[in-house]
C-alpha cells in the first residue's frame, strides 16, 4: 500500500461516517485490516459483521496489536472509532478512493465460468510490458476485492482484477469500486441461477461491470455465448469479441489441433495471423486465450509477446491439471463446476486416448433447477465408458446418464465408495476426470488413490 493518511479515509468515507473520535489526522496508514490475525501497527481496522462472525468484537484487539484507529458501526468505549452507517459500504468506499490515485490499466473480468484462468492469462500477457498487480486466489468478492486494490503500489502499471457475485447489484457495486479501463465477460451459464432465476437475470447482473466503467473503456466478451454474441450497440461501450466459430468477431481462433497435453491453433486478427501454443487442453481454454489477446492488443502489447506468454502459461491446481502417474492419466478439475465447466471437462476426458471414467461431483447453487442441470450433465456422459457420482444432487447425473445411454455407473455420498470403486476398475491406459464444485472436495478421492500406488 502506499502512503496514505487518516485524513484520506474521511475523504474516503465523506457521506458515510455518523461520528468519529479524536483521531491524528496526520498519522500515516500502512494497511487496510479486516482480520485482526494479521493486522499490525499503522494498520486501520475495518469491523465487518457477517453471518457467523462480528468484527466488533475485536476491536480493543487491533487497538491493542498497533491500529492507529477502527472503521465500525458502533462505536467500543477506549477504542478510537471512526463510526459509518455500514462497514462494509466503508470498505468499498475506501478501496475506490485509493484505487483512483493510480492511473493504470484495469482490467476487470466477470462471466459465471472461466474467470480465474482468464485472469491469469491476462495477467501473463500484460507481464510482459507493464509491472502487473492480480487478484490473488479467487478474492473476488465485497472483501477480496477492496483487498487487492490495497496492493496497489505506484510501480503498478496495470492490475487485473477478478469479480463474483451472486446476485444483482455486486457486480455494479465491485466495479464502481474498481473503475475497470478495461471490461472482460466470459460468459452467461447457470451458477447463482438460485438468485438470478434465468440466464436472461444473469446476463442483466454481468453487464453491471460497464457501471464502473468510462463509456469509452472497451467491454470483451465471448461470441460463442449466445447472450453475448449480440451485444454490440446494446451497451455504450465499444464491444470486441472474440469466437472459436464465428468469423464475424473481431478476433477468431482456426486450425485447432490437441496433441498429449498441448492446443495449438491460429488466431486471425486485422487480417493478420498468430500461432498459439497452450499447455492445457479444451475450447473452453482456447476461449480464455482469446479473451487475454484481445487484452493483449488493446494494451498495446506486442502480438509475438501475448504468444509467448500464452505459451508459458500452466494451469492453477485443481484448474483441470493433467497428471500422468502409473500409465494413468488424471484430469483433476476440482476447483468449481456449472453445467458448462462439466461440459468442457467432460470434452477433454473424451478426447484422451484409452478408457475414458468420469468421477463427477454435485454442482451447487443452482438452486431450483438444480435436478433439471444434473440431469443434463448426465446426457453429456454418453461416449464415457464408466460414470462414478459423488453426492445427493449428483445422484441426477447418474439418472440422466441412464436416460441417454446408459453409462456403467455408480453413485454413493461417502468419498471412500468412490474410492474402492476406482481402486478396483482402474487400469494402465485409462483416463480419469474429478470434476465438482469446490465444496464437494473431490481431490480427497484422488490423494486416497495415488496413496494406494494407483
Amino acid at each position: 500500500m502506499e502512503f496514505f493518511l487518516v485524513s484520506d479515509i474521511f475523504s474516503a468515507l465523506k457521506g458515510q461516517i455518523i461520528s468519529s473520535d479524536t483521531i491524528d489526522m496526520t498519522l500515516p496508514v500502512t494497511a487496510v485490516s479486516t482480520d485482526t490475525r494479521t493486522i499490525a501497527a499503522g494498520d486501520v481496522f475495518v469491523a465487518l459483521k457477517g453471518e457467523n462472525f462480528d468484527g466488533h468484537d475485536y476491536v480493543q484487539k487491533a487497538i491493542d496489536s498497533g491500529a492507529v484507529c477502527a472503521i465500525t458501526q458502533r462505536r467500543t468505549e477506549g477504542c478510537p472509532c471512526i463510526t459509518v452507517k455500514s462497514s462494509h459500504t466503508a470498505l468499498l468506499k475506501l478501496a475506490e478512493y485509493y484505487r483512483k490515485k493510480f492511473d493504470l490499466i484495469l482490467v476487470g473480468i466477470t462471466g459465471s465460468a472461466g474467470k480465474t484462468t482468464t485472469k491469469e492469462m491476462i495477467a501473463s500477457v500484460l507481464e510482459k510490458k507493464y509491472n502487473t498487480l492480480k487478484t490473488l486466489g479467487n478474492l473476488n468478492n465485497a472483501i477480496g476485492l477492496p483487498k487487492t486494490l490495497f496492493g496497489l503500489k505506484s510501480q503498478h502499471e496495470a492490475a487485473v482484477i477478478e469479480m463474483g457475485m451472486s446476485d444483482f447489484g455486486e457486480i455494479e457495486r465491485l466495479s464502481v469500486t474498481a473503475n475497470p479501463t478495461v471490461g472482460v465477460i466470459t460468459n452467461i451459464g447457470y451458477s447463482h441461477i438460485q438468485n438470478l432465476k434465468t440466464q436472461e437475470g444473469i446476463l442483466q447482473a454481468k453487464l453491471e461491470i460497464v457501471k464502473g466503467m468510462e463509456s469509452a473503456s472497451p467491454l470483451v466478451v465471448n461470441a460463442d455465448d449466445k447472450y453475448l454474441k449480440t451485444l454490440k450497440g446494446k451497451v455504450r461501450n465499444p464491444v470486441y469479441s472474440y469466437s472459436t466459430d464465428s468469423r464475424k468477431s473481431d478476433v477468431y481462433a482456426e486450425s485447432i489441433t490437441e496433441s498429449g497435453n498441448t492446443t495449438e491453433f491460429d488466431i486471425i486478427y486485422q487480417h493478420e495471423s498468430l500461432h498459439i501454443k497452450l499447455n492445457c487442453l479444451g475450447r473452453h481454454n482456447i476461449l480464455n486465450a482469446l479473451a487475454a489477446f484481445c487484452v493483449g492488443q488493446i494494451s498495446k502489447v506486442p502480438a509475438q509477446d501475448i504468444a509467448a506468454a500464452l505459451s508459458e502459461y500452466t494451469p492453477p491446481e485443481l484448474r483441470q491439471n493433467v497428471v500422468v502417474k502409473n500409465g494413468i492419466t488424471y484430469i483433476i478439475d476440482c476447483y468449481n463446476a456449472s453445467p458448462d465447466s462439466m461440459k468442457a471437462a467432460l470434452d477433454v476426458l473424451k478426447k484422451m486416448p484409452g478408457r475414458k471414467i468420469a468421477v463427477l461431483g454435485d454442482m451447487l447453487e443452482l438452486g431450483d433447477m438444480s435436478r433439471q442441470l444434473h440431469e443434463y450433465v448426465g446426457s453429456l456422459t454418453v461416449g464415457v465408458d464408466k460414470l462414478y457420482t459423488y453426492g445427493k444432487e449428483a445422484a441426477y447425473i447418474n439418472a440422466g446418464a441412464q436416460k441417454h445411454g446408459g453409462v456403467p455407473s455408480g453413485n454413493s455420498e461417502y468419498k471412500e465408495h468412490i474410492a474402492e470403486w476406482l481402486k478396483e476398475n482402474l487400469r494402465q491406459g485409462d483416463a480419469v476426470l474429478f470434476k465438482a464444485s469446490r465444496g464437494m472436495k473431490l481431490e480427497k478421492i484422488v490423494e486416497e488413490i495415488c496413496k494406494s500406488g494407483f
